[in-house]
């Protein structure tokens, strides 16, 4: 694309902070290795105006869709006009197409992009014992994805204590096989720990786990994509751990994103 122009298809990213994405380069570079007139640019929307910004944009006729990232997944479900019967199981959506009529049409690829990350790099999620920090709308697609991927065990960790609940009774009920338990901050007794949440985004973010207990043959892996190297991630590695960082995930579900957005 050598410019935009009143033809130029739109699409977008929702977020706060929205300083952080790295979806609108990696669209852009998209678009342009594709030859496609279109452009994915940033929306900075706090909680308060989401329901608004969502009715502008149902009426936007050159809009395709948007992204939908931290901390609006759970929230977007009840602004769209459908969702796909995974991203209600989930409780969350991260991709939203505009139909033609406006109407919003919600997905969810945070959990099979972060298993095909995972694979991607060689590593295997089937019979691990694994980890997981937070219960949020990524936590819990992520916690779908590597129940049906044949983990060996799921541990939920959350600061509030209802929600990762919430998400194990979800679970249960989904794969009633799979070993599950509600975890504290420490990672004992795991091979892949996960951070889910979006502490290290900022600087002066507490650490979303107890990382004295990280031993060297545990994988730890984050879906925070800017910094690349989190605290986590810095603090794991000096503890012999292999790190796997967040782009991982935003890589391997940007094609099942533009798909579905018909990008």
């Amino acid at each position: 694309m050598s410019e935009i122009t009143g033809r130029t298809r739109l699409f977008g990213i929702v977020a706060d902070p929205v300083g952080h994405v790295r979806t609108p380069q990696v669209f852009n570079a998209r678009f342009a290795a594709l030859g496609t007139d279109a452009v994915l640019v940033p929306f900075h929307v706090p909680a308060s105006a989401l329901g608004t910004v969502f009715e502008g944009l149902r009426a936007m006729r050159n809009l395709g869709g948007f992204v939908v990232t931290v901390p609006h997944k759970s929230a977007a479900v009840a602004l769209c006009d459908e969702v796909t019967e995974a991203a209600r199981a989930v409780g969350a959506v991260n991709t939203i197409r505009r139909a033609p009529d406006g109407r919003l049409c919600g997905e969810i690829f945070d959990g099979e992009g972060f298993v095909a990350g995972l694979r991607s790099q060689g590593i295997e999620p089937a019979g691990k014992r694994v980890y997981l920090a937070g219960a949020g709308g990524a936590a819990n697609a992520i916690a779908f994805s590597l129940a049906l991927a044949g983990v060996k065990r799921l541990t939920v960790a959350n600061r509030t204590a209802s929600k990762a609940e919430d998400l194990l009774a979800r679970l249960r009920a989904r794969f009633p096989g799979l070993e599950l338990g509600l975890g504290s901050r420490a990672t004992a007794g795991h091979d892949l720990v996960v951070n889910a949440t979006s502490l290290g985004l900022a600087p002066q973010d507490a650490l979303p786990l107890d990382v004295e207990g990280l031993l060297p043959d545990q994988i730890v892996a984050e879906i925070i994509m800017t910094p690349e190297q989190t605290p986590l991630l810095v603090e794991a590695a000096r503890r012999g751990c292999r790190v796997h960082p967040g782009r991982h995930m935003l890589d391997c579900q940007i094609e099942l994103m533009a798909r579905f957005m018909g990008a």
